[in-house]
This record gives structure tokens, C-alpha cells and sequence, in this order.
């Protein structure tokens, strides 16, 4: 059974008494969402009113910086194995400096290109290079007592979403004054991150002697068939959680006749991150992935198939935000329980070798799915339509089926020699 070191004695450290290469991570992740949602959220908006782009080139602009982002994660993991957490980090923090000084000045598609490219290459060294790090000091955290990766993890989650609720806000404010000035902003933010990690960010190379190239980790990836069954099955999350974007709009267009609330969905979404996670994250650590990984993958599922089973009721059966408000509620509880075990597991499915490269596959895999998922729920997606709801619910009831198989299956003893010299930490037989 794929099983987690046991925890220490006093995992409750508040992330204020964190080390400072830790607590530098965590704000990094928070600033680095609250600029993301400056522009990134408003950025159809200035290529259609802005620039008069027609619907279909604001869709390509959309796709590239999705692709570029998310389809590009395996390269920045790959990196962060090869050269270390902090040059990674810091590369990524410039481009993204470049990438949106170049969005807030171009007046024309192939400068938008350019500019949406590099902010969502950034994210691409950026992401893989916070979580390798995180997982790195989260070993030595639980080495040392203090608390553990999982809920190390959580705290990751809660501070993201709040920086993604802050953001937002922020850019809707400033759009009042010009988009340029809403970019620069946001440019300036992560001037700060950058040299906030340039101070105090993690500095060692993790995980031993760097490897001869990046092809190296990719090799070791497509070479570990078990974590590649785990990334697959753990590929539907980010799908469920993709719906916040495409699923939930069609919802509220039944329910009420208009998106205005999706604003405050997402202010519910934050606020169950922001006061369940950590707490959720503590008491899946102490079940063990092979109950809380299927757990919390069976909630998602509920979450879908609350809206499917709404959409049959007659009309006026429910308050007309209930459905809504119990989709976005469950699915964060779901996510809450899995998310930080899926994260926790990927070091010892790795071996604790190349880890950002497994890291970068995952993040990789799960942009796929939401690719292809989204594509084919979309052209189901309508108000009133319970298929596409139901489809939804069936893929995470799948994950779980296969996490409840794989987290029960023996796993290969870990060979001696690796992670620094010292014997892997693989998973192993639970107690």
C-alpha cells in the first residue's frame, strides 16, 4: 500500500514560525496568484473592447496561454531538477515580468502572442519549482518534527486561493484606470516575489547531485509506470476543478438567467479553502491515502451529481442558487481532502529522485485532461442538460475505483544509494 512517513509530534507549527525559505514560498504562491488574477481574468475583455478582436482570435490568445502554461509544466519540473528550486523561480518571476510588460504595451496579435506565451511560460517554471521546493522542506519539516508535507501542502492551497480572491479585485479596481496600468501592476508584483527569493528563497540544489540533463527525469518518469497510473487517475481533479470556469456559468444561466453571482461563488470557494483545508488536509494525513485519496475523489463526484439530480426537479423545487452554492461547496470539500495527498505522494512515488519532473508530468497531465474533458463536456453543456453533469460525476467515481486499487497494491522496495546517498523512502507496506 502506498503509505506516508508517520507524522511527528508537534505538526501544528504556525506558518509564521516556518523557516524563512518556507514562509518565502508560501507568500511567493500568494503573490503570485494575486497577480496572476490582475490581468489574466480581464484579459478577454481588453483583446475584445481593447483591441476589437473577433471572438474567435480571443479564443486562440485564451488556448495559447493555457498551453503554454499548463502544457508546458513537465519542461519547468524537468529544469528544476536539473538546475535546482531557486534558478528556476527566479527565471520564472523575470519572464513573467516580461511577459506582461509586453501584454500591457501591444497594440497588435503578434505582440499579444508574445506577451501571453511568456506569462504562461512562466507559470511553467515558476509552479514546478515552488512545489519541488515545498516538498523538499516539507521532508526536512517532518525530519525535523515540525509539521508535515501534507499539511505543508495545505497551507499552499490556502494561501493560493486567497491570492486568487484578492487579485480579481484588485484588477477590477485598477482596470478603471487602463489595462497597461493593471499589467504594470501586476509586473511589479513580481519584481517582488523575485527579489524576495533572491533573499530568502530556498538555495540548496534538492535531491542530491543534479542529474546529467533534463532528459534524464523525463526518462525516470515515463519509466515509472505506477506513478504514471497515479497521474492519470489524479488527472481528473484538475478537470472537476476546471468546471469553476466552464460548468458552474451554465448553471447560473439556469438557475438565475445571468452569470452576475459567479463573483460570489468563488468568495464561497475561498472561503471553505481558507477555513476546511488545513483541517481536512490534517485528518487525511492521519487516515492514510488508501481511504482518503478515494474519499475525497468520491466527493468530487457528489458534487457533480448534486446539479444533475437539481436540473430534474421542477422548476422553483429549490432556491435558485442552492444547486450552485452545494456544487462549489463540495467540490473544494473533495479537493480539500485529496489535494494535498495527491501532492504529498509524489516524492515517494518518485523515490524522492526527480522530483520535479514527476511534479511537472502531473501538472502536465491534468491541463491534457481538462483539454480534452472540457472539449467534450462543453459541446454538451446547456442549461437544464443533466448529461454533461453526470458524465462530470462519473470521471472523479473512476479515479476512485483506481486510487482505492492502487493505493492497496504492494509497492517495489526502494533501492538504497539514491536521494542524496541516503535509502529511498518509497512507498512501502502500510501498517
Amino acid at each position: 500500500m502506498l503509505r506516508l512517513r508517520d507524522r511527528p509530534r508537534t505538526p501544528r507549527t504556525p506558518w509564521w514560525r516556518l523557516p524563512a525559505p518556507v514562509r518565502t514560498l508560501l507568500l511567493s504562491q500568494f503573490a503570485f496568484n494575486v497577480g496572476f488574477y490582475l490581468v489574466v481574468p480581464f484579459l478577454a475583455v481588453h483583446l475584445a473592447d481593447d483591441l476589437a478582436m473577433a471572438g474567435w482570435l480571443v479564443g486562440v490568445v485564451l488556448g495559447v496561454r493555457t498551453f503554454s502554461q499548463q502544457g508546458l509544466f513537465f519542461v519547468g519540473g524537468a529544469l528544476t531538477d536539473r538546475f535546482g528550486v531557486r534558478p528556476v523561480l527566479l527565471t520564472g518571476c523575470a519572464v513573467r515580468v516580461a511577459g506582461f510588460c509586453v501584454l500591457g504595451v501591444a497594440g497588435s496579435l503578434p505582440w499579444v502572442l508574445v506577451g501571453t506565451v511568456l506569462t504562461g511560460f512562466a507559470a511553467a517554471l515558476f509552479s514546478p519549482a515552488v512545489e519541488t521546493g515545498l516538498a523538499h522542506e516539507g521532508r526536512r519539516l517532518e525530519d525535523a518534527g515540525t509539521t508535515t508535507r501534507a499539511e505543508l501542502f495545505a497551507l499552499d492551497a490556502v494561501v493560493e486561493k486567497v491570492g486568487s480572491s484578492v487579485g480579481p479585485v484588485l484588477g477590477a479596481l485598477l482596470l478603471a484606470v487602463s489595462f497597461t496600468t493593471t499589467c504594470l501592476v501586476a509586473a511589479g508584483v513580481f519584481v517582488v516575489v523575485l527579489v524576495a527569493n533572491a533573499r530568502w528563497g530556498p538555495r540548496a540544489q534538492p535531491g542530491g547531485p543534479a542529474p546529467a540533463g533534463v532528459l534524464h527525469g523525463w526518462g525516470a518518469v515515463l519509466r515509472n509506470r505506477r506513478f504514471l497510473v497515479f497521474t492519470a487517475l489524479c488527472s481528473t481533479s484538475l478537470l472537476a476543478y476546471n468546471q469553476m470556469y466552464l460548468a458552474l456559468p451554465v448553471e447560473l444561466e439556469r438557475a438565475t438567467g445571468s452569470t452576475a453571482a459567479l463573483g460570489a461563488m468563488f468568495v464561497v470557494a475561498a472561503a471553505v479553502t481558507v477555513t476546511a483545508q488545513v483541517p481536512l488536509a490534517r485528518w487525511a494525513r492521519r487516515r492514510g491515502p488508501a481511504t482518503a485519496l478515494p474519499l475525497g475523489f468520491s466527493v468530487t463526484a457528489v458534487a457533480f451529481a448534486l446539479v444533475a439530480a437539481a436540473t430534474a426537479l421542477p422548476a422553483g423545487a429549490l432556491p435558485a442558487l442552492a444547486p450552485a452554492v452545494a456544487f462549489v461547496v463540495v467540490l473544494h470539500l473533495g479537493s480539500a481532502v485529496a489535494g494535498p495527498l495527491v501532492r504529498d505522494l509524489v516524492p515517494p512515488l518518485a523515490r524522492e529522485r526527480h522530483v520535479g519532473a514527476h511534479y511537472g508530468v502531473l501538472a502536465s497531465a491534468g491541463g491534457l485532461a481538462v483539454l480534452l474533458g472540457s472539449t467534450a463536456v462543453g459541446a454538451l453543456l446547456e442549461p437544464g442538460a443533466a448529461l454533461p453533469w453526470l458524465l462530470l460525476a462519473v470521471l472523479p467515481l473512476l479515479s476512485a475505483a483506481g486510487l482505492a486499487v492502487l493505493t492497496r497494491r504492494p509497492a517495489a522496495p526502494a533501492h538504497p544509494g539514491r536521494a542524496g546517498g541516503r535509502r529511498a523512502r518509497g512507498p512501502a507496506p502500510t501498517r
